[in-house]
């Protein structure tokens, strides 16, 4: 359940049941609640692309390593 909806459905059954305070309260909770699941969701795409970019690294310096010991044999 969703507060922000049920406070908005409810408005929207009876707009007298929810005062002006209540809807500005809720816009800049949901608003909030919003930011922080964008950030949330940079956040992780962020760390993907830096774990993508280190195990290409890490793949790198292990096919390095493997070419260097081939010709210590």
């Amino acid at each position: 359940m969703n507060i922000h909806i049920e406070l908005v459905k409810k408005w929207l059954a009876d707009p007298t049941s929810v005062t002006q305070q209540e809807l500005e309260d809720n816009r800049a909770a949901a608003d909030y609640a919003a930011n922080a699941a964008y950030y949330a969701a940079a956040d992780a795409a962020y760390a993907a692309d830096y774990a993508a970019a280190d195990a290409a690294e890490v793949k790198h310096w292990v096919k390095r390593y493997e070419e260097l010991k081939e010709q210590g044999e």
